[in-house]
């Protein structure tokens, strides 16, 4: 058995303790102090990236005036902390993602909301789950490809989840939702441009397992991945929901063709 590589240990002696220590801290949060149980994965995902070696270029922000469905491209199980290092967010996620060993515990204590995506009758009650969110003001991050891409691509932007806006708005709600475009690119790799065939190093998607990409990440060298937030659309109870994905998916492309050119790879 081939023994670990030593960058490997370290990062992980260094991940071990700040989880074992904010699984209950997280916890209790969850019961008691909403704003806290947003702000710790926040952080505890900002100490994950440092320890990992990915160091974020953040172009845009935020939009800062209430509840936002974030529309992402997804590469990699590491959009994850990523995009969670950068502003304090909740996702959602496919069913089985629940189920996995410990990857499963710390997304349901992020507040992960859950689809079944073998039930086409799932997404009403996702749609639902996730309104109640929008309503109360949180931002919660949808990757509307429905799967990981290989970071060179884009697939097409599903609309149904972003269904969720317009429940939002029809449940009482007096104040605009923001459906805001975000675009993840991974751009470099120990300072040097990652070409397209580098990007299968940083992409998981696919049939890849999971155990073997992260090891590679672990002891990998440091990685500078860009988000760029595009402009928000904002949504009211009479937006189309195919329309606005449309645009969303739009700017998305566009910010990824940018960030390509500026690496001379398009």
């Amino acid at each position: 058995m081939k023994a670990p590589h030593p960058k490997q240990v370290l990062r992980l002696a260094m991940i071990a303790p700040i989880t074992l220590v904010g699984i209950p801290l997280q916890w209790a949060a969850v019961r008691t102090s909403p704003r806290v149980a947003k702000l710790i994965p926040h952080l505890y995902h900002r100490m994950l990236c440092r320890i990992l070696g990915v160091r974020l270029v953040v172009r845009g922000e935020p939009a800062k005036n209430g509840a936002a469905l974030i529309v992402a491209n997804h590469v990699s199980w590491l959009d994850i902390p990523v995009i969670s290092a950068a502003t304090p967010v909740s996702f959602i996620a496919k069913a089985e993602v629940g189920t996995w060993p410990m990857v499963g515990l710390l997304a349901r204590l992020q507040r992960t909301v859950f689809i079944d995506r073998t039930r086409r009758a799932a997404t009403a009650a996702t749609n639902t789950a996730v309104a109640a969110r929008l309503g109360r003001g949180d931002a919660v991050v949808l990757f509307p490809e429905g799967t990981t891409g290989d970071g060179i691509r884009i697939l097409p932007f599903r609309s149904s989840l972003v269904g969720a806006v317009r429940d939002a708005l029809t449940d009482g709600r007096d104040t605009p939702v923001n459906l805001q475009p975000l675009t993840i690119t991974y751009a470099r790799r120990g300072g040097l441009p990652l070409s397209d065939a580098e990007q299968a190093d940083i992409a998981w998607y696919g049939d890849m397992e999971l155990a073997p990409h992260l090891s590679a990440i672990l002891k990998g060298a440091p990685i500078d991945v860009i988000l760029t937030w595009g402009e928000p659309i904002t949504a009211d109870a009479a937006t189309d929901r195919k329309a606005a994905t449309r645009l969303a998916e739009a700017r998305v492309r566009a910010a990824m063709r940018a960030a390509r050119a500026a690496r001379g790879l398009t």
